[in-house]
């Protein structure tokens, strides 16, 4: 187990299946819906998630369907999707950040939601805590904030005289928020002085990086948040312009130009989603065959 992934446990699976009538009117293909900020590109988490069950013997189309919903990079859209996936009835609902665990959270009691974050769930109010997340939620988290330090240091590694580093992270990201907090923390212990970025939008991102210059930035730290990931080309190319060595969260920016990545696997948590998935949708084919009476 990836030390950095920490699977929180479901502390009751079936709670939400206890009628005759809810367990009578389960559509015969299981449906999952999947809530998101921003669509993902192909080969991402929802491929692996795809792939995973389809090795657990789903097929989608036959015997599972998924319903995905992106708020576009609108946040404000998030809670009236999470209300549309609900009234589709599906089975599970899986989400892939804070933001959009949050709306699923408010929009259902009974349905089932898997959630992926960066930040700590129980500080961001999504569970009760780690060994009893309670209610209908689980999920997974890398706990980000805590690998805040080690990039800095990394940072400090390939330039020792390193003394001010520019951090590009995105103030409507709970989870951003609690990593820029953390690297504050670190960068005291490391003796460095720390340059915020504070980023929601494409169009502040030359200004951003101007600043950094003028602020005598020496190296980069980036903050994962949706927006981020959205801009990721831009990020790594402005990055690269202004000769900022840089360090990134996730390592598909160095596949885009960056210097180099630190975090845990983001693939690992949608491996084990899947396994979730099909121990919910067994668990609901089993009580909907005792509830029928056969």
């Amino acid at each position: 187990m990836n030390k950095n992934v920490i699977c929180v446990v479901l502390s009751a699976l079936l709670f939400t299946f206890s009628s005759p009538a809810a367990a009578q009117q389960q559509a015969k293909v299981p449906k999952i819906g999947l809530l998101r900020v921003r669509l993902a590109a192909s080969g991402t988490s929802l491929d692996i998630l795809i792939r995973e069950l389809r090795g657990l013997g789903y097929e989608q189309g036959k015997n599972i369907m998924f319903e995905s919903r992106s708020a576009e990079n609108k946040l404000d859209r998030l809670p009236a999707l999470a209300d549309e996936l609900v009234r589709l009835k599906v089975d599970v609902l899986v989400t892939a950040a804070v933001n959009e665990a949050r709306a699923a959270k408010n929009a259902t009691k009974t349905i089932p939601i898997i959630f992926v974050t960066t930040t700590d769930p129980v500080a961001a109010g999504l569970v009760e805590s780690l060994a009893r997340p309670g209610g209908n939620i689980t999920g997974f988290t890398s706990i980000s904030p805590m690998l805040a330090g080690k990039r800095l240091e990394l940072l400090k590694e390939i330039i020792p005289k390193l003394s001010r580093v520019a951090v590009l992270w995105d103030p409507q990201s709970p989870g951003s928020t609690d990593e820029w907090k953390e690297s504050q923390v670190a960068a005291r212990e490391l003796d460095l002085h720390l340059h915020s970025m504070e980023v929601s939008s494409g169009d502040k991102l030359d200004n951003a990086f101007k600043e950094a210059i003028k602020a005598r930035s020496a190296a980069l730290a980036v903050i994962q948040s949706a927006f981020v990931n959205s801009y990721q080309k831009q990020i790594t190319d402005l990055a690269n312009k202004n000769r900022l060595p840089a360090v990134y969260n996730r390592r598909d920016f160095v596949d885009s130009g960056g210097l180099m990545s630190y975090a845990a696997d983001r693939f690992e948590p949608y491996r084990r989603i899947a396994s979730m998935v099909d121990k919910i949708l067994k668990a609901r084919s089993r009580l909907t065959y005792l509830l029928s009476g056969r």
